[in-house]
């Protein structure tokens, strides 16, 4: 895990160097002031040189200007470092979470993954930067006040040496407790993030069925939760800090005593002891500040390790030979899939139809059935295994293409519309980035949304809000298919797009998908079946599997399953003539 740490600093390898050279030289000027007062106390005072006396206090004035104009430098540059490393791991992250497939975010919570991309990695942020710094400057510190200490005198600074092994050992003992307890905090924090996204996007929601105690309650567990975890979190925490506080304050007392002992037996003068006095706090304050940071080091380590988690994750990949789907026709075919999410309760079994270019296919049935399932297996948002039979695309198996040309060419219209935050402008280039004006109307007409943009104060640059809320389920329906416009699929999917509408709108949404369907393979999953009575081929698709296909006429004259399906909706006396689909 250090090695995959520490690439992250590769970038700014030069800037780190400059940081901890600036850092040496802070250490280096520490070391100035109980030097010179051990020759104050020592020669200069004694012997009345009131001249070198000034002059050594205005050295070290002008030390400390530049030891300020150094921790300017170290302060700034080096959080620096830990921001630009933090925004490479945000931009790496968030590259793999786009990569990854549909059934990763089927197990993750979206509250969960918003906490380690943001405050995951603002500790880990706090870590790149005072780590090598903290290590560095308490390495250096350590070293030349124990090497000046010996130089006063050695056995006074072995007794505090002796000391400094009890120190580490109380230290790894609680240090342990302390990264189990902050793990399981850092969990319990991302449970009350995920429940506060799902509350906040479920508002409407919560509101029209009046439950907000019942949010309140479920808010409660995970925050009862976090609030436990942190008190044992705290708890080790405070074990750690007070034990070793206390050994530190032991410190003290041991040359206290010591000392005066020493003083008093001759061995070391007035000078000497007071210069050991206060040199002493240059050996301690470093071991007190790593100790300190284990705190820090803590919350980062735990943060990377959560991080690198989400990064080892297997993201979708193609197939070594994958070639680019080229010439579309649009023939679709299904030969003997089988499928199941967890590979254990199955929930295709032996799927076999083919869709010639240009034609249409509806899919009826109960619930559960499978309908949605086979929609998300036709653009390989899960990937059929092995032996569990093929699904072809212009006579391509889909394991041998490119999973990019093969989404590129299959438009999806959702019962449950996303649009994202911005305008109106901004959700319709989503299916083409680069589009002309001209294009960007062009689509909005054949959907019939353009008089509707057009009335708005703003246009096309019209603010939507979140997820389209400003919008009628009818107007965020008509931008998805003029969005699909502007993509220009070959092959289209639309998994029950009338129905969440009411009736008026559906008619005229039906006019948008008419004008949509044309010329392209379509699949259509349809809970209303007069929106599917003019399909070239209807099947049915009970419990995984296929039990009737044909035409609308020919189910009918059948009498099965879809028959009934059909006369539960509409009676024998208020049927219409077929309409496309």
């Amino acid at each position: 895990m250090l090695k995959r740490f520490i690439r992250y600093y590769r970038p700014y390898r030069f800037l780190l160097v400059k940081d901890l050279a600036a850092s040496f030289l802070i250490s280096l000027i520490g070391m100035v002031y109980p030097v010179i007062t051990n020759r104050m106390l020592n020669v200069f005072i004694p012997e009345k040189q009131y001249r070198t006396i000034l002059i050594s206090g205005i050295t070290v004035l002008l030390l400390y200007i530049l030891r300020m104009l150094l921790r300017y430098y170290v302060q700034y540059r080096g959080h620096m470092i830990g921001t630009h490393m933090q925004s490479d791991m945000r931009r790496e992250l968030f590259d793999h979470l786009e990569r990854l497939p549909y059934s990763f975010y089927d197990n993750h919570e979206t509250g969960a993954l918003m906490t380690r991309i943001t405050s995951d990695l603002f500790d880990i942020c706090e870590l790149a930067h005072h780590g090598p710094e903290n290590l560095f400057i308490c390495s250096v510190m350590i070293l030349l006040s124990f090497f000046y200490l010996l130089s006063i005198d050695w056995i006074l600074t072995l007794i505090i040496f002796t000391c400094t092994p009890i120190l580490t050992l109380v230290a790894i003992h609680y240090r342990r407790e302390m990264r189990r307890a902050f793990d399981d905090r850092r969990k319990s924090n991302a449970i009350i993030n995920a429940s506060v996204e799902s509350s906040i996007t479920g508002i409407r929601v919560t509101k029209a069925y009046t439950n907000a105690e019942v949010e309140a309650k479920k808010f409660a567990v995970g925050d009862a939760s976090f609030v436990e975890s942190s008190g044992r979190a705290y708890r080790a925490m405070a074990k750690f800090f007070s034990s070793t506080s206390f050994i530190s304050d032991v410190f003290n007392v041991v040359i206290l005593v010591a000392g005066g002992l020493f003083l008093y037996a001759g061995r070391i003068n007035f000078g000497d002891y007071s210069t050991f006095i206060v040199s002493v706090n240059l050996f301690i304050s470093p071991v007190n500040t790593l100790i300190s940071f284990v705190e820090q080091y803590q919350n980062g380590v735990s943060g990377f390790r959560r991080f690198i988690e989400i990064l080892d994750e297997e993201p979708e990949r193609d197939e070594p030979d994958a070639k680019v789907w080229e010439n579309v026709r649009g023939e679709v075919e299904f030969s003997h899939v089988f499928f199941s999410y967890d590979g254990k309760k199955p929930v295709l079994s032996d799927i076999s139809f083919r869709v010639e270019p240009g034609k249409t296919l509806a899919l009826v049935g109960p619930s559960g059935g499978g309908k949605t399932t086979l929609c998300h297996l036709l653009p390989r948002f899960y990937p059929i295994p092995e032996g569990s039979g093929s699904i072809l695309v212009d006579g391509n198996d889909l394991r041998t293409l490119t999973l990019d040309s093969i989404r590129r060419n299959i438009g999806i219209v959702h019962q449950d519309v996303f649009l994202f935050v911005g305008t109106i402008r901004d959700n319709l280039l989503y299916g083409k980035p680069d589009a002309t004006e001209e294009e960007l109307r062009e689509a909005a007409k054949r959907a019939h949304i353009d008089a509707f943009i057009d009335s708005l104060e703003n246009g096309y640059d019209t603010e939507i809000g979140e997820r389209g809320v400003k919008l009628s389920g009818g107007q965020k329906q008509r931008i998805s298919i003029a969005r699909l416009f502007l993509k220009n699929p070959s092959i289209l999917i639309l998994d029950e797009a009338t129905s969440a509408l009411d009736n008026t709108t559906e008619i005229q949404i039906q006019e948008s998908l008419d004008e949509l369907c044309k010329g392209r393979t379509t699949i259509v999953v349809a809970h209303r079946l007069s929106t599917i009575r003019g399909a070239d081929e209807i099947a049915v698709v009970t419990g995984g599997t296929i039990t009737e296909r044909g035409t609308h006429t020919e189910l009918m004259e059948r009498g099965g399953l879809y028959r009934t399906l059909y006369r539960q909706q509409f009676r024998e006396e208020d049927v219409l003539p077929p309409q496309s689909p």
